[in-house]
This record gives C-alpha cells, structure tokens and sequence, in this order.
C-alpha cells in the first residue's frame, strides 16, 4: 500500500493492493477503530463540509477507510448521503491532482509517485480521446457529452462550444473539472449496495451517528407545500425579481429553480412561475429545471447553502431567522422552520390557489 494509493483510494491500483493484501473488510470494521472513526469522518464531513476531512496521517489508515466508508453509505442508504459523498471524494481527488499537476517541483511521497495527468486520463482510458494543444486542450465529443452532462450553465452546452472535426475545445481548469466528474461517476457506480449483516451489524453505532448528522442538516426530510410568503428572504428576494421581470445570472437562476424543485414544484409548475419573465424562455427554462431534478442528467442538485448563497451575493434580507445558529446553514432549514411555526389553518399552498382561480374561470 503506497501513499499514492491512500491519496486516490479510487485508482485501480489501490483497489489491486487492498487485493493483494489480502484484506478482510469483516475483519478490518470489527478490530481496527481507527479505520472505522476515518471511515465515519469521511462521510460525516461529506455532509456537513463538502470535504473528507485531513487524511490520517498512516497510508493504511487512510486508504482502508475508504472501502469502509463506502459500506457506512450504503448501510445509511440515503440519495442525498449517496450524493454528497461521491462529489466530496471527488472534489479531494480535484484538490489533490490539480495541486500536483501544477507544482514546480516533483512531489514526494516516499516509494510513491505523484499522479501525473497522463496517468489519470489513462485510469479513465482517456488517452486517446483528450488532445493537448498549445495553450489548451480538445476533447473528442462524445467524451465530452458524458463528462459535461452533469454540468450546469450555457458555457457548458455544446451548442455554446467551437465543434471542429469532432472535437471539443476547452480549458486546463475545464478539462479539471470533467477528470473530477469521471472521478465522482465511478466512486457513485455501484452505490449503494448490499452489505453482509455480518459486517452491518458492527458498523450499527457509526451509521446512527451519520443519520443522526443527516438529520440534524435537516437534508432528508421530503417537503411538498408551496408558502412563497414563508420563503427564506433569499428565495423571496429571487423570485420577487422574476416575476418583475427583472434579469437573473445564472447561478442566481439555478438557486431559485433548485429550491422550487426541492419543496415539490414540478417543471411545469415552476415553467409557469417563470413564464412572466421576459428573460425566461419556456425551453431554456423547462431543460434547466428538468436537469436539476436529474431527469436529464446523472445528478439531482441540491439547493445551495447559505454559504454558498452569501459568496454569489444572492443572500439578500437576512431576518432573525437566519441569524439563529439552528437554520442559517440552508434555506430549507429556514423554510421547514417558518412552515413548522405555522398555524396548519394559515398554510395556504400556492398551488391550491392556482387551482380554485382556475375552477373559477372555468
């Protein structure tokens, strides 16, 4: 085991010498706490930072952990769980390979070589389809279309690229960004799956300890009611701009379109929401929406944090409530809160609305 393999525990190479090894998993999770507490760590932190926290500072640690903490996502068996911690495995590869592919000097890790990008895109029998060129690269289309699928904004549509001779131009940063998304593709195959009850039984204290980290983030429960009123200032302030027809950047867009999504709109109700909007076209809006909610792509995105609303400049209002440590870290949070604090008889859903407004038409 080499602290290459530990680095990215998803390379076919570290899964040859946890072979070679001959590693038990039962084994490992029933004697080794410390590679069981890296395992939870790593998926804990997936939820609650985006990250897998430091690597432990022993390769064998470090690497074990991760087949391990593929078990505890599999035993919690949750899509946002699944999805959080595939895109956080793979952000730490793109950390990680992007700080090694662009340092001056060679890295050293002991008997391990640094990841070179030739070797990673031939991890991903990518060779042959991305081609260097002067001060960028080119990427064969159809190699494109899969990397780029899970991508949101227009630069990324294909239709906004230079195609020349079946190839597609993009940056260094750019090509970073699809060797991440081949990345999060293959440590999210497989997930979640069967796990022995053997081994379940004793990983029982660290899954309930990520379901309990689930639940405190307030990220699984499903909600279906539509209260604009009750809206977070943030998403208030967004939609109040649309309906005035006001122009939205795009990740302004995206954040609204994904709370929508995320409270129970549907595409068609949400395109209707838009329709006043002259910046909105029915088409451009109906693809965005359905990309969101993963019809028409790999990923169902999430609606941004308030962190992340605060960086793009989009939290707009903030009110007592968001101060209060309990919901300030997501929008959903605030809006569960402000629906739960409602008198049931005051909860009046938009969607009804529309409904007896149309009864009354007809």
């Amino acid at each position: 085991m080499q602290p290459l393999h530990a680095r990215y525990p998803f390379l076919q190479s570290a899964r040859d010498a946890v072979e070679e090894a001959a590693v038990d998993l039962g084994e490992v999770v029933a004697t080794d706490e410390v590679v069981v507490e890296r395992a939870r760590e790593r998926v804990e932190w997936a939820i609650t930072d985006g990250s897998v926290g430091d690597p432990h500072r022993r390769t064998r640690v470090e690497l074990l952990s991760y087949p391990v903490a593929r078990v505890l996502v599999s035993l919690v068996n949750t899509p946002v769980c699944t999805r959080k911690y595939a895109q956080a495995e793979a952000e730490a590869a793109r950390e990680r390979f992007v700080e090694e592919f662009t340092a001056e000097d060679t890295f050293s890790y002991g008997d391990s070589e640094s990841l070179s990008l030739s070797a990673l895109l031939a991890e991903f029998d990518l060779t042959a389809a991305v081609h260097e060129t002067a001060d960028r690269y080119r990427i064969d289309v159809g190699t494109y279309l899969e990397l780029a699928a899970d991508q949101w904004g227009d630069e990324w549509r294909l239709v906004n690229r230079t195609l020349t001779d079946g190839e597609v131009p993009v940056t260094t940063e750019e090509l970073h960004t699809l060797l991440k998304q081949a990345i999060r593709h293959r440590i999210d195959d497989g997930l979640p799956f069967e796990v022995p009850d053997a081994i379940a039984d004793e990983l029982d204290a660290e899954v309930e300890s990520i379901q309990a980290t689930l639940s405190e983030m307030d990220l699984t429960r499903e909600i279906d009611t539509v209260v604009p009123d009750l809206f977070p200032p943030c998403m208030q302030h967004l939609l109040d701009a649309v309906q005035k027809g006001e122009h939205l950047e795009h990740h302004s867009r995206f954040a609204l379109a994904a709370f929508l999504t995320s409270i129970g709109m549907t595409t068609d109700e949400i395109v209707e929401l838009f329709q006043v909007n002259p910046g909105f076209g029915e088409e451009a809006t109906r693809y965005q929406v359905d990309h969101i909610r993963g019809d028409t792509s790999p990923t169902e995105y999430s609606t941004p944090s308030c962190a992340t609303m605060q960086s793009y400049g989009d939290c707009k209002g903030k009110d007592d409530i968001c101060e209060d440590e309990i919901n300030e870290s997501h929008p959903l949070n605030y809006y569960e809160h402000r629906l739960d604090e409602t008198d049931d008889e005051e909860v009046e859903d938009w969607r009804e609305n529309e409904a007896d407004d149309d009864d009354g038409e007809a």
